[in-house]
């Protein structure tokens, strides 16, 4: 008899389990999914952003190139003014330096931002420099603004270019790769920290088994055993 009260009992004792699920295995799927956006992002060479501003350093080389090609036909042929220019070249008049100054904001933004992949402003800050002092002294000690509409569009061109070279380095290049890169490091130590715990247990987090008939039964029998006693003293 106190066996099978053992075994009720033990059986009410499953009555108040508590039922614990993980958190953590429902936010590591995702953590993956970002780690592996970003890898494939860390394996390309460049930048978008920065692909777009040697895209626009390119863009400054040809349309300089081109006015100046321009400006050499429309004064006379562009063989006569390559000699004119090139050959007999005369600070006061010619618009070949303009040209070599874009080719040297070509070359020294293509090699620092490109080939080396500079994370540094000083490189652009030397061609702005340059440029802009250059141009500054050209137009205030040549000729150039009496030789027609040229004169006043390539120095003005060339100057707003290295201004908006300079303004999409500091303004979107460099914040904008600084801003992925502490992005993708906090998906690196978040997938590196322990998964989280369960949290507090409430009142409605307890597991109740159903008691099984043979339990009640036995129950039943052990409040009967002292009336069948007494009657059978009584007869």
């Amino acid at each position: 008899m106190e066996g099978r009260r053992g075994g009720g009992s033990s059986s009410g004792s499953y009555s108040q389990i508590p039922v614990r699920t993980g958190m953590g295995s429902v936010n590591s799927p995702a953590v993956s999914v970002r780690l592996e956006a970003y890898d494939i992002g860390e394996k390309k060479c460049i930048s978008d952003v920065r692909r777009t501003f040697c895209l626009f350093v390119t863009f400054d080389l040809l349309f300089i190139t081109m006015l100046w090609i321009i400006e050499l036909n429309v004064n006379g042929g562009i063989q006569n003014q390559l000699e004119q220019e090139v050959l007999h070249y005369d600070y006061h008049a010619s618009f070949f330096d303009i040209f070599l100054l874009a080719v040297f904001r070509f070359a020294v933004l293509i090699l620092a931002y490109a080939v080396c992949k500079l994370r540094h402003w000083w490189a652009i800050a030397i061609t702005t420099l340059v440029s802009c002092a250059f141009l500054i002294v050209k137009v205030i000690l040549s000729k150039l603004l009496s030789q027609g509409a040229f004169g006043y569009l390539l120095p003005i061109i060339s100057f707003v270019l290295a201004w908006i070279e300079t303004w999409l380095l500091d303004f979107k290049v460099l914040p904008q790769e600084i801003e992925d890169e502490n992005r993708h490091q906090s998906i690196i130590d978040t997938s590196r920290a322990p998964l989280l715990g369960p949290g507090p247990l409430s009142d409605g987090q307890f597991y109740s088994p159903p008691e099984s008939l043979a339990d009640s039964d036995e129950e039943l029998d052990d409040k009967h055993e002292p009336e069948k006693g007494l009657i059978t003293q009584v007869t």
